[in-house]
Protein backbone atom coordinates (compact mmCIF):
# COMPACT_ATOMS: atom_id res chain seq x y z
CA UNK A 1 0.00 0.00 0.00
CA UNK A 2 2.94 2.75 1.03
CA UNK A 3 5.09 3.81 3.36
CA UNK A 4 5.39 6.73 5.84
CA UNK A 5 8.02 8.14 8.07
CA UNK A 6 7.56 8.91 11.40
CA UNK A 7 9.66 11.28 13.56
CA UNK A 8 9.32 10.21 17.47
CA UNK A 9 8.73 12.32 20.17
CA UNK A 10 10.68 12.41 23.89
CA UNK A 11 6.81 12.08 25.38
CA UNK A 12 5.63 9.51 22.83
CA UNK A 13 4.46 6.22 24.20
CA UNK A 14 7.35 3.28 23.86
CA UNK A 15 7.98 3.01 20.24
CA UNK A 16 7.56 -0.76 20.10
CA UNK A 17 3.95 -0.38 20.25
CA UNK A 18 4.09 1.69 17.31
CA UNK A 19 2.78 -1.81 14.80
CA UNK A 20 0.03 -1.81 17.71
CA UNK A 21 -1.07 1.46 16.63
CA UNK A 22 -0.78 1.11 12.80
CA UNK A 23 -2.30 -2.10 13.05
CA UNK A 24 -5.40 -0.51 14.73
CA UNK A 25 -5.57 2.42 11.57
CA UNK A 26 -5.05 -0.36 8.88
CA UNK A 27 -7.93 -2.61 10.77
CA UNK A 28 -10.45 0.17 11.39
CA UNK A 29 -10.18 1.09 7.44
CA UNK A 30 -10.72 -2.22 6.44
CA UNK A 31 -13.83 -2.82 9.19
CA UNK A 32 -15.53 -0.10 7.13
CA UNK A 33 -15.47 -1.76 3.57
CA UNK A 34 -15.71 -5.87 4.60
CA UNK A 35 -19.29 -6.46 3.78
CA UNK A 36 -20.69 -8.85 7.18
CA UNK A 37 -20.00 -11.29 8.38
CA UNK A 38 -16.96 -10.56 7.73
CA UNK A 39 -14.44 -9.48 10.32
CA UNK A 40 -11.09 -7.82 10.24
CA UNK A 41 -8.86 -8.65 13.44
CA UNK A 42 -5.35 -8.42 14.67
CA UNK A 43 -2.55 -10.86 14.84
CA UNK A 44 -0.02 -9.71 17.20
CA UNK A 45 2.52 -8.17 16.14
CA UNK A 46 1.99 -6.48 12.73
CA UNK A 47 -1.11 -9.06 10.62
CA UNK A 48 -4.69 -7.72 9.98
CA UNK A 49 -6.37 -10.99 9.05
CA UNK A 50 -9.91 -11.79 8.05
CA UNK A 51 -10.88 -15.37 9.08
CA UNK A 52 -7.25 -17.34 9.13
CA UNK A 53 -6.20 -15.07 6.17
CA UNK A 54 -3.55 -12.33 5.90
CA UNK A 55 -5.02 -9.42 4.64
CA UNK A 56 -2.59 -6.90 5.46
CA UNK A 57 1.00 -6.80 6.75
CA UNK A 58 3.26 -4.06 8.61
CA UNK A 59 6.60 -3.47 9.01
CA UNK A 60 8.85 -0.74 10.88
CA UNK A 61 12.28 -0.15 9.87
CA UNK A 62 14.44 2.34 11.74
CA UNK A 63 16.31 4.92 9.71
CA UNK A 64 18.71 7.11 12.26
CA UNK A 65 15.98 9.41 14.28
CA UNK A 66 13.10 8.43 12.21
CA UNK A 67 10.98 5.27 11.68
CA UNK A 68 10.08 4.24 8.40
CA UNK A 69 6.60 2.56 8.29
CA UNK A 70 5.47 0.12 5.56
CA UNK A 71 1.76 -1.20 5.11
CA UNK A 72 0.86 -3.60 2.61
CA UNK A 73 -2.91 -4.59 2.11
CA UNK A 74 -4.08 -7.00 -0.81
CA UNK A 75 -6.30 -4.82 -2.38
CA UNK A 76 -6.44 -7.06 -6.07
CA UNK A 77 -4.69 -9.99 -5.27
CA UNK A 78 -3.19 -12.29 -2.86
CA UNK A 79 0.28 -13.36 -2.63
CA UNK A 80 0.20 -17.38 -2.77
CA UNK A 81 2.35 -18.33 0.12
CA UNK A 82 2.83 -21.74 0.97
CA UNK A 83 3.27 -21.03 4.86
CA UNK A 84 -0.06 -19.47 5.19
CA UNK A 85 -3.23 -18.66 3.98
CA UNK A 86 -3.86 -14.94 2.12
CA UNK A 87 -6.98 -12.97 0.95
CA UNK A 88 -7.48 -9.92 -1.01
CA UNK A 89 -10.53 -7.78 -0.60
CA UNK A 90 -11.53 -8.33 -3.71
CA UNK A 91 -12.86 -11.50 -2.39
CA UNK A 92 -15.52 -9.89 -0.44
CA UNK A 93 -16.67 -7.14 -3.23
CA UNK A 94 -16.24 -4.59 -5.51
CA UNK A 95 -11.72 -3.09 -5.23
CA UNK A 96 -11.80 0.17 -3.40
CA UNK A 97 -9.95 2.65 -5.09
CA UNK A 98 -6.29 2.47 -4.20
CA UNK A 99 -5.95 6.75 -3.79
CA UNK A 100 -9.27 6.54 -1.97
CA UNK A 101 -7.62 3.80 -0.11
CA UNK A 102 -4.29 5.05 1.31
CA UNK A 103 -6.10 8.83 2.02
CA UNK A 104 -8.32 6.56 4.13
CA UNK A 105 -5.24 4.74 5.44
CA UNK A 106 -3.29 7.85 6.51
CA UNK A 107 -6.70 9.59 8.06
CA UNK A 108 -6.62 6.63 10.31
CA UNK A 109 -3.16 6.72 10.90
CA UNK A 110 -3.18 10.31 11.84
CA UNK A 111 -6.15 9.71 13.92
CA UNK A 112 -4.48 6.40 16.21
CA UNK A 113 -1.21 8.42 16.58
CA UNK A 114 -3.04 10.96 18.25
CA UNK A 115 -5.62 8.66 20.71
CA UNK A 116 -1.97 6.77 21.11
CA UNK A 117 -0.50 10.23 22.02
CA UNK A 118 -3.14 11.63 23.77
CA UNK A 119 -4.20 8.57 25.50
CA UNK A 120 -1.28 6.59 26.16
CA UNK A 121 -0.56 2.68 25.76
CA UNK A 122 -2.91 1.65 28.03
CA UNK A 123 -5.60 2.98 26.32
CA UNK A 124 -4.59 1.27 23.03
CA UNK A 125 -3.75 -2.18 24.48
CA UNK A 126 -7.46 -1.75 24.94
CA UNK A 127 -8.60 -0.77 22.02
CA UNK A 128 -6.04 -3.26 20.19
CA UNK A 129 -7.28 -5.76 22.29
CA UNK A 130 -11.29 -5.68 21.15
CA UNK A 131 -10.64 -6.59 17.62
CA UNK A 132 -8.03 -8.77 17.89
CA UNK A 133 -8.62 -12.41 17.97
CA UNK A 134 -10.42 -13.70 20.90
CA UNK A 135 -8.46 -14.96 24.22
CA UNK A 136 -7.65 -18.30 23.89
CA UNK A 137 -7.12 -18.47 20.57
CA UNK A 138 -4.25 -21.60 20.08
CA UNK A 139 -1.03 -20.42 18.48
CA UNK A 140 2.61 -21.14 17.86
CA UNK A 141 5.38 -18.44 17.91
CA UNK A 142 8.76 -19.09 16.17
CA UNK A 143 11.16 -17.26 17.79
CA UNK A 144 15.48 -17.52 17.81
CA UNK A 145 15.20 -20.09 21.09
CA UNK A 146 12.55 -22.67 18.76
CA UNK A 147 9.18 -22.71 18.37
CA UNK A 148 6.64 -22.36 21.76
CA UNK A 149 2.76 -23.51 21.46
CA UNK A 150 0.34 -22.34 23.31
CA UNK A 151 -2.77 -20.04 23.49
CA UNK A 152 -3.34 -16.14 23.70
CA UNK A 153 -3.58 -14.91 26.35
CA UNK A 154 -3.62 -10.75 25.50
CA UNK A 155 -1.31 -8.32 25.83
CA UNK A 156 1.05 -7.03 28.62
CA UNK A 157 1.66 -3.44 29.49
CA UNK A 158 4.35 -3.10 26.98
CA UNK A 159 2.25 -4.46 24.42
CA UNK A 160 4.42 -8.06 24.71
CA UNK A 161 2.14 -11.01 23.53
CA UNK A 162 1.44 -13.09 26.33
CA UNK A 163 1.37 -16.85 25.74
CA UNK A 164 -0.19 -19.21 28.34
CA UNK A 165 1.41 -22.46 27.89
CA UNK A 166 -0.07 -25.68 28.44
CA UNK A 167 1.73 -26.59 31.71
CA UNK A 168 -0.08 -23.28 33.00
CA UNK A 169 2.86 -20.67 32.93
CA UNK A 170 2.51 -17.41 31.12
CA UNK A 171 5.52 -16.87 28.60
CA UNK A 172 6.13 -13.28 27.63
CA UNK A 173 7.04 -13.05 23.85
CA UNK A 174 8.48 -9.84 22.72
CA UNK A 175 9.65 -11.10 18.99
CA UNK A 176 8.27 -13.92 16.72
CA UNK A 177 6.39 -15.28 14.29
CA UNK A 178 2.59 -15.53 15.43
CA UNK A 179 0.67 -18.60 13.51
CA UNK A 180 -2.66 -19.18 14.17
CA UNK A 181 -3.39 -22.91 14.83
Amino acid sequence: MGSTVHFPRAEDPPLASLALVVGLAVQRVVADILPLPHQAQLKWPNDVMVGDAKLAGILLERAGEALVIGVGVNLTQAPDLPDRATVALSRFGPVPDVEEFASRLAASFASELGLWRDYGLAAMLQRWLAVAYPLGTAMSVKGVSGTITGHFAGLDESGALQLALPDGRLHIVHAGDVQLL
